[in-house]
């Protein structure tokens, strides 16, 4: 019985963590380029009375055998990098990536990470950095004196300065083998992790698996709300089904205690 209020317990911890990721994901539903977590759960370890297949007598063998479940718990919380809704900004500096790919930033410590948020602004040496400063890897710099910005699908970025047109560099994406496996560290950013692998470079729309940019807007958070007010509350009637068997335990340790009165 003592069973019963330990595994109850290990899912209601579960739920309780599947709560958390679910208001997460809530939280930052207006966040750009965030991409949804969700839970995924597995079973805990059993105690195993009769092993399956054991032998009954000397004839015969058990076709099935006994275990007792110890609970269950949460395994890992992957992200889901489907694409996001777009908005239209009117923004020359803000950039949506339709497919796959990240963009590449400079961490202050010189250190790399990647986003999908594309909300680029200028610095005050003229350079794309994201909403906390850190510089677009390759640089991208952006004369003072430039009256029209144009950003092409596949990146390359261009100004009008006195009425001459330049190129004036090319937003690289990046991509990786394994998306999920990137280190999630605030700010809309990641790192590369051995789950991940080693980061692929390469030219939007260039047919190598990397998507294309958009000029003028922002990929918007993957978050359904809908699917997420149904996980919230599955997740909460779930802790409440565990919430009972805990006190039903209870109860049966009640009458056992009582028995002999």
């Amino acid at each position: 019985m003592m069973r019963a209020l330990y595994s109850a317990a290990s899912g209601m911890k579960a739920q309780q963590l599947n709560l958390d990721i679910t208001s997460n994901n809530l939280a930052n539903v207006n966040t750009s380029g965030f991409k949804t977590f969700r839970a995924e759960f597995q079973d805990l370890h059993y105690q195993t009375l009769r092993q399956p297949g054991s032998q009954v007598t000397q004839n015969l063998m058990s076709p099935v055998g006994t275990q007792i479940g110890m609970g269950a718990g949460v395994v890992s919380t992957p992200r889901y990098f489907a694409q996001g809704d777009f908005q239209h900004t009117e923004n020359p500096f803000d950039l949506a990536i339709q497919g796959d790919g990240f963009f590449r930033v400079v961490m202050p410590d010189g250190n790399l990470a990647y986003t999908r948020d594309g909300s680029f602004k200028l610095d005050v040496n003229g350079n794309l950095v994201t909403n906390n400063g850190y510089l677009l890897d390759p640089a991208v710099f952006i004369d003072q004196n430039a009256s029209n910005v144009t950003i092409g699908s596949d990146g390359s970025v261009s100004q009008t300065v006195n009425g001459l047109t330049s190129v004036v560099g090319q937003i690289q994406l990046v991509r990786f083998v394994n998306p999920a496996g990137l280190e999630t560290i605030g700010r809309n950013l990641y790192r590369l992790t051995p789950a991940s692998g080693q980061e692929i470079a390469g030219v939007a729309g260039s047919g190598q698996g990397f998507g294309t940019l958009a000029q003028g807007m922002l990929e918007m958070s993957n978050v359904r709300v809908a699917d997420e007010m149904i996980r919230m509350i599955v997740s909460m009637r779930a802790y409440e089904a565990n919430s009972k068997a805990i006190q039903t335990a209870d109860e049966m340790l009640q009458v056992a205690n009582n028995a002999k009165r």
